[in-house]
């Protein structure tokens, strides 16, 4: 069976089946979830490839001369090189392992930026950035005595490319821009913007935490400088991510923590740092999260982006046409190109009202400003409910949500 685009179609029932967390239910209702935005359910893959590791390798990685350490550094390194080909990185030794998203962009924040950050340059990021891409630079700046330009949005949610190329200037020493908006869905044309950065000489660091469970990343058809995302908005376990930094942006960045495997050598009087990726993953690492990582990368691999991509579309198209049929309610983010997320308000009910209603019929969605309240702010709104698709979610769900909207509706009137 294939799609409208010739792309083979994805075997529902199969796939949901291999997730365990969705055959329950809440509240009495088959559980229906739609929070995919702020972290997706895990396939029994990766439950698997954690188990094993606990249950057969348990053990700490690169110091131990013994089998089992021997075997958890193999398959922990082999996770690295699993996300150096889902990105397209050159080289294995450009993936830093993190703690997700965040963690990435506080390492680009102090070890790459603040060296080369002084009193009167600019930070320039965009207004649609999750809070974990403008608070690390807000910080910064402020402790260096620079400013952060922020590039604004038009009305339907994508940047004003005009803007973006009005601020970058000779005082801009890094751009921070997300790929895809978690709060609107907005794809960003971000290879035309590393472009017109790096005509000025100005790196790049992409946040790709909603971009990479939905859309191909290439880093190096990207030619950005530095790439970020979390393993759990991908299929994965919590608190492990990686980030893609040019190697000759790595070897010159100084170490973020201190402590062990980022060391070849310590004496009271100094240190020798190890080379990257280990420089700055001190301390054990979180190495069944790496684990679980790879294999939820080989899951969605094996499905197909193509497929994935598709099916994720026709829900998004679907969805925004049956949720546009309640009375009342208004789309926030509307752009030409957006992915899996569709973000409304509805007239006279609070998002949070919408959300607890929803969660009554076993629809699980996001109400709130999503990390996101600049972008609230633009709009002139405090919150929206988001709906946010994965791989696994069907039409039928989709329904689901617009029976439990015209509830809502019923119950405010």
């Amino acid at each position: 069976m294939t799609t409208g685009t010739g792309v083979a179609a994805l075997d529902l029932a199969r796939i949901r089946a291999d997730f365990p967390a969705l055959h329950q239910e809440a509240h009495g209702k088959p559980l229906v979830y739609l929070d995919n935005a702020a972290t997706t359910q895990k396939p029994r893959a990766v439950i698997e490839a954690v188990t094993s590791f606990y249950e057969h390798d348990c053990a700490n990685v690169h110091r131990g001369v013994h089998l089992l350490s021997q075997r958890a550094t193999v398959a922990y390194e082999r996770a690295r090189t699993v996300i150096k080909n889902r990105l397209g990185a050159a080289d294995s030794r450009e993936i830093v392992f993190t703690r997700g998203t965040t963690e990435g962009i506080n390492l680009v924040a102090h070890s790459f930026v603040r060296p080369r950050l002084q009193a009167g340059d600019e930070v320039l990021i965009s207004a649609m950035e999750h809070h974990s891409n403008i608070v690390p630079w807000q910080l910064l700046c402020e402790e260096r005595g620079a400013e952060l330009k922020v590039v604004p949005i038009d009305d339907d949610g994508e940047i004003i490319l005009s803007e973006y190329e009005r601020l970058l200037s000779d005082r801009t020493r890094i751009v921070g821009v997300v790929h895809v908006s978690n709060a609107l869905g907005t794809i960003n044309p971000v290879r035309e913007m590393v472009e017109m950065a790096h005509v000025r000489g100005v790196p790049v660091l992409v946040d790709g935490a909603q971009a990479v469970p939905h859309i191909e990343v290439d880093v190096r058809d990207l030619d950005c400088d530095f790439y970020v995302f979390s393993a759990h908005k991908v299929y994965g376990p919590t608190g492990i991510g990686a980030l893609y930094g040019k190697r000759e942006h790595l070897l010159e960045m100084v170490p973020y923590q201190g402590g062990g495997d980022m060391i070849l050598s310590v004496t009271f009087e100094g240190t020798t740092f190890n080379e990257p990726p280990h420089r700055f993953e001190a301390g054990t690492p979180n190495i069944e999260g790496a684990i679980g990582l790879a294999a939820a990368l080989e899951y969605l691999d094996g499905l197909g982006l193509d497929a994935v991509a598709d099916h994720e579309s026709e829900l998004l198209t679907e969805a925004t046409a049956a949720v546009l049929s309640v009375p009342g309610i208004r789309l926030v983010g509307t752009a030409s190109r957006r992915a899996s997320v569709l973000s409304f308000v509805m007239d006279g009910v609070h998002p949070h009202d919408i959300g607890t209603i929803l969660d009554s019929e076993g629809v699980a969605v996001r109400a709130g400003h999503h990390c996101a309240q600049p972008v609230m702010a633009r709009f002139g709104i405090s919150a929206t409910v988001r709906a946010s698709f994965g791989l696994y979610n069907t039409r039928e769900e989709i329904h689901a949500l617009v029976r439990g909207l015209s509830k809502v509706r019923e119950v405010f009137g």
